[in-house]
């Protein structure tokens, strides 16, 4: 596979997908989950998401328990917590791991195409995961829950983005902004 739009995933309520459904679109790929401190993050990607799919900004919700069992619900769970608590009307795929020896292809893409993610220089979040021994086993794993990448209307990954990094901060939104506007 040589393109990101190649890869095929299952939606939440598992109708078989290929993320080349969204050729033309600017993606942010998002691992997600309901038990995490950073779950408000949901509000702000639904509030991403509606104002920018006008525009051609696809936002894409990839469940993962891989991070503390952070999410350990079913897929119906999943989306009734999203649609009942932050009202998410983006799309939501079934739960994959994306980390380890069952990584999905969708993710050991994007990590080898975008191996290390921004990270703020006085991450909190890193110095929080370092101190409980929760840091992932490579520099390239992603590294909690909420990791964003920026995918391009070619299907190119274009960025990467420490879960910490919320979905209205100016680095992300400013990366998004230059891909809507190619």
């Amino acid at each position: 596979m040589s393109n990101l739009h190649d890869i095929e995933v299952n939606a939440i309520d598992g109708t078989p997908k290929k993320l080349g459904d969204y050729a033309g679109k600017v993606l942010l790929v998002v691992n997600v989950a309901s038990k995490c401190g950073l779950t408000p993050q949901y509000e702000a990607l639904e509030k991403l998401y509606e104002e920018k799919a006008g525009e051609g900004l696809e936002v894409l919700g990839f469940p993962c328990n891989q991070f503390a069992g952070q999410e350990p619900g079913s897929e119906a769970d999943i989306q009734d917590f999203c649609t009942s608590n932050y009202g998410v009307r983006f799309p939501m795929f079934s739960k994959i791991d994306v980390n380890g020896e069952s990584r999905h292809p969708l993710y050991s893409m994007m990590i080898a195409a975008q191996p290390n993610a921004e990270v703020l220089p006085d991450s909190p979040l890193k110095a929080k995961l370092g101190e409980h021994n929760l840091l992932p086993a490579s520099d390239t794993d992603v590294m909690w829950n909420f990791e964003k990448f920026l995918i391009g209307r070619d299907g190119q990954v274009v960025g990467r983005f420490a879960p910490d990094i919320a979905p209205d901060h100016p680095l992300l939104i400013d990366a998004i902004n230059a891909q809507l506007n190619r």
